[in-house]
């Protein structure tokens, strides 16, 4: 029998444990990690990623005030030469059992061995190069399509809705960028015409913008990020060529408009393996405008579905990393984007996969169509 005093105390702990969580393991001082660009040239994108998972973790913390989530960030600048440093702090910080990125697919090339190495489980919510699932790391998975869904979906609106028959491809010589442009051109075949790279930072594209006027190319593809993008525009249509511009979720963000100008934007097109914030599950949309001030920006929904799998993993008590690798792995579940599930590879579902096209119209990027995605 069991004193009355002492059954109280029994099940005041029992429910302490169910309401905290990751004190059913003992352990209250577990924390997630976002890896990507906070500042540099492409810092919204990665400010984005950031958000989405700070409201995750905030939601989180609410709810369980005597067992919270720190949230760790890496700046990395979207700068590859900076990631391998990063990603081995957080490897030494065992209390990180989780990162959300790298942002971007230079980087992920660069660091995700070394969190593999450690055994830090990670999930990308916006790196589509598809190589990334095909190195044999055991930790990394990705919470949108790659870059095989995006690029053939990308030369289907080419040349369905643009209808286009020749196409000038230009692609910025990153992991990213030029795989990207890669599978474009494999998919449009023979209606590509030409093809040019610039640089990274790179300011005058003159020389592109001559290649592309005298190819006669009625559609132009660019691989890459906005901070080219947005000159390469305003510089495309300085020289009156009017050819439409077709570009990826790299360069859908307001800081290509900025850069190019509301006229010499005007009727862009960028498509990504990422939802409308919109038309996300639940109350995220309202949230996140509450908790930020914007409606959500790209990446924003798939960061907060990446956050809340190793916070569900941690309210089940999985707080070391081979736990939490195994939990993720078998991670079978609704977010606001889509239903969570990873093949072997670490890649999402493919009946998961959605890509959709976006349009610049009166200075906003606003939602266009969903594509067909195939792979």
């Amino acid at each position: 029998m069991v004193p009355v005093a002492l059954s109280a105390v029994v099940a005041m702990s029992a429910c302490a444990e169910q309401n905290n969580g990751a004190s059913a393991a003992g352990k209250c001082d577990s924390k997630i990690a976002f890896f990507g660009a906070r500042t540099g040239p492409n810092a919204n994108l990665g400010i984005n990623i950031y958000n989405g998972v700070k409201l995750a973790v905030d939601q989180y913390n609410a709810k369980h005030k005597d067992c919270k989530v720190t949230l760790e960030s890496k700046d990395s600048q979207g700068d590859e030469k900076q990631a391998p440093g990063l990603a081995q702090q957080l490897v030494q910080d065992q209390k990180v059992v989780g990162v959300v990125g790298p942002a971007f697919s230079g980087e992920s090339e660069a660091a995700d061995g070394i969190f593999d190495q450690g055994g830090l489980p990670l999930i990308s919510a916006s790196a589509t190069n598809p190589s990334l699932s095909q190195k044999g790391w055991k930790v990394f998975h990705r919470m949108l399509g790659n870059d095989n869904a995006q690029g053939p979906a990308a030369a289907t609106y080419i040349k369905d809705t643009v209808k286009a028959k020749k196409v000038f491809v230009i692609d910025d010589t990153t992991a990213y960028g030029k795989g990207l442009a890669d599978v474009v051109k494999k998919s449009l075949g023979s209606q590509v015409v030409s093809t040019d790279t610039v640089q990274p930072k790179q300011t005058d594209f003159q020389a592109t913008v001559a290649k592309v006027k005298s190819s006669k190319a009625d559609a132009i593809f660019y691989g890459g990020y906005y901070a080219e993008a947005g000159p390469l525009v305003k510089q495309l249509r300085g020289a009156n060529v009017k050819a439409a511009f077709v570009s990826d979720d790299g360069v859908k963000d307001e800081g290509f408009i900025k850069g190019a100008g509301n006229a010499a934007a005007e009727g862009s097109v960028v498509t990504c393996p990422c939802i409308p914030g919109d038309e996300a599950k639940g109350t995220f949309f309202a949230d996140y405008k509450k908790a930020f001030g914007k409606e959500p920006g790209t990446y924003g929904p798939e960061a907060f579905d990446s956050a809340n799998v190793f916070l569900d993993g941690i309210a089940a008590g999985k707080t070391s990393r081979k736990d939490m690798l195994a939990f993720v792995n078998a991670y079978d579940k609704d977010g606001v984007t889509k239903h969570i599930k990873f093949d072997s590879t670490g890649e999402i579902a493919k009946s998961e996969i959605v890509i959709w096209s976006y349009k610049v119209s009166g200075g906003e990027i606003v939602k266009d169509q969903e594509i067909k995605a195939t792979s």
